[in-house]
């Protein structure tokens, strides 16, 4: 599906952080309407509102912001139960900038803050091996549509996405996982996106910054949208021909200076950052791996 243009905002914002902040941005969503008549909810259709918060690890908005990892205390996150003889596994996950974390297609929490401030979250699960672990990733607009946002005073540069995530059973983010992309933006042309089976691929266009080009269509830019299958979050679903995740650098995310996830070394150790194979072109993202 192929859209052109900014989409109508229907909410302004998701969450309002109750703090004076110095990097608050709204997260906003809207509809625009495809080429092919179908209305597109921007950035994406989520349970924001309709299922458990993930705990705080770091999160500025509700002031909890442990000075390292030696204190942080999970011992209260409440465990969502898949399995009733499983194993109790605690995860710490910093996304950029929104997930929805679900176990065996059970939505074990939501993202506090769907855009800015940067925050980063624990979750508890029961489960047995082997289980399928599924996110919902988003890297929300400013400019809902175009997939640009405020940068160095340009209202109009394109961001980027990432995912990290560490779990106690020893699962991590890395290239592993699979990942797929359903919203590609901004784009000159659809024809930007070349369908090789399976991969939307974009990599012509840089996948990074600062090598990534910033397309100069501004309002009139171009997104690309894909149908997001029916039960991507359960262990069934087939995700074998979907494209391996890729792993990222903190320098190519962003999060050298990023206190919810560079405070807590430990808890993160061993687990990469990952997207699908374009971190900035690509702003939504389904990421999948079953622990055996």
């Amino acid at each position: 599906m192929i859209t052109q243009g900014q989409a109508k905002v229907t909410t302004e914002n998701l969450y309002k952080c109750p703090v004076q902040v110095s990097n608050h941005r709204a997260s906003a969503v809207g509809t625009i309407t495809a080429t092919d008549g179908t209305v597109i909810t921007m950035p994406a259709q989520v349970q924001y509102g309709k299922g458990p918060i993930a705990a705080d690890l770091y999160n500025e908005c509700t002031q909890v912001m442990p000075a390292k990892s030696a204190d942080v205390d999970a011992s209260k996150v409440p465990v969502v139960e898949i399995d009733p003889d499983g194993e109790v596994i605690t995860g710490y996950i910093v996304a950029d900038n929104y997930f929805e974390f679900y176990v065996n297609g059970k939505l074990v929490g939501l993202d506090h803050t769907p855009y800015t401030p940067f925050n980063s979250s624990i979750v508890k699960f029961k489960a047995k091996k082997p289980y399928t672990m599924a996110f919902l990733l988003v890297d929300w607009d400013e400019q809902l549509g175009i997939g640009m946002e405020l940068f160095q005073g340009n209202p109009r540069h394109p961001g980027d996405g990432g995912v990290i995530a560490r779990f106690s059973d020893g699962a991590v983010t890395d290239s592993s996982w699979k990942a797929q992309t359903y919203y590609i933006a901004p784009l000159n042309s659809p024809d930007e996106v070349v369908e090789i089976g399976n991969v939307h691929d974009t990599t012509k266009l840089g996948r990074v910054h600062p090598v990534a080009k910033k397309p100069p269509c501004a309002d009139a830019c171009y997104a690309v949208h894909y149908k997001m299958p029916d039960g991507w979050q359960a262990a069934a679903f087939d995700d074998a021909k979907w494209p391996r995740a890729y792993e990222y650098t903190d320098t190519d995310v962003g999060v050298t200076a990023l206190p919810a996830y560079t405070r807590y070394p430990e808890l993160f150790e061993g687990a990469r950052w990952i997207w699908s194979s374009n971190l900035v072109f690509d702003n939504v993202v389904i990421a999948r791996k079953t622990v055996r």
